[in-house]
């Protein structure tokens, strides 16, 4: 196996820096894009271009894939055009997608089938991480394959978890993040609005929740990358992806006979008022709130 050959697909927000970041590394890294603008892009800092899911796994024995949707990720996968049918042994396939466990594990069989290995590494750390390469990584799967592939994961991330042998609870760390994540938007969006009500400056209001008890990470990327400027098109984790992780961490929670009261709430909240934001930055259910509460008072 040519260990410094290395596939990349999906070349968006996330996967972009990582791939440049396994560049930076030193691997010779073939990018796949459905956006031939986001090939050309990778092609200008020394990535190899100008393959598809049916032809990459003929180039290299270990492929990323970073896909915004469980649909793309089932389908790279599992169509006949995807990367299991038409990969053969020795293959190392890595998912840094969040998906639902159900799919790691039907990804998993499907490719163990063939003696395809493949690991389900869902990452937090939003684009600033991927960039700097400080990702968070939870990864489920063969133990053998994670410590083969740990120096590439590496390349991208800071902080990686081998979670289990299981494919599918490295994703179900992700989804208890990605909920806490989202509980805490939302938390800000209405401590902020508390604060408009009654006319406190929202500086004071950082300023001092940032010392005390109510203080949270979310509170200051949201705040001070965001609402502080008021524009909130430069992030990259949008309320879309954040309404689609909330609803795959309540459906995780259902299986399990375990109800999410503020889980569910959220998802009900965001499905009735995301219009106009879905595209945006997840700290904008902020300015979400306060249109919805104007709207009220009319």
């Amino acid at each position: 196996m040519n260990t410094k050959k290395v596939g990349f697909l999906g070349l968006g927000n996330m996967g972009f820096p990582m791939a440049r970041n396994l560049l930076r590394a030193g691997y010779t890294v073939y990018g796949v894009d459905v956006n031939r603008d986001s090939e050309k892009r990778f092609a200008e800092i020394g990535g190899k271009v100008g393959f598809t899911s049916t032809t990459l796994p003929n180039e290299v024995k270990i492929i990323f894939t970073s896909l915004p949707t469980p649909q793309i990720v089932e389908s790279v996968y599992l169509a006949n055009e995807g990367l299991i049918e038409n990969g053969e042994a020795p293959l190392i396939l890595i998912d840094l997608s969040t998906i639902s466990p159900e799919l790691n594990k039907k990804v998993a069989k499907t490719a163990l089938e063939k003696d395809i290995q493949y690991l389900g590494a869902p990452v937090s750390g939003s684009v600033s991480g991927a960039e700097a390469a400080s990702l968070s990584v939870m990864v489920g799967g063969d133990k053998g394959t994670y410590d083969f592939a740990l120096p590439y994961l590496e390349a991208i991330g800071k902080n990686i978890f081998h979670v289990s042998e299981d494919h599918g609870l490295g994703t179900i760390v992700k989804l208890i993040n990605n909920l806490m994540a989202g509980i805490h938007t939302q938390a800000v969006a209405e401590a902020l609005s508390i604060a408009d009500a009654t006319g406190l400056d929202h500086d004071t209001v950082y300023e001092i929740v940032n010392v005390s008890s109510g203080q949270s990470g979310v509170f200051t990327r949201n705040y001070k990358n965001f609402i502080a400027e008021n524009d909130y098109n430069k992030g990259a984790f949008t309320t879309a992806l954040l309404l689609k992780d909330i609803k795959l961490a309540n459906y995780v929670s259902n299986l399990y006979d375990s109800k999410l009261p503020l889980g569910e709430s959220l998802v009900n909240h965001l499905e009735l008022n995301i219009d106009g934001y879905a595209d945006k930055d997840m700290s904008s259910v902020y300015p979400m709130l306060v249109a919805q509460k104007a709207e009220a008072a009319k």
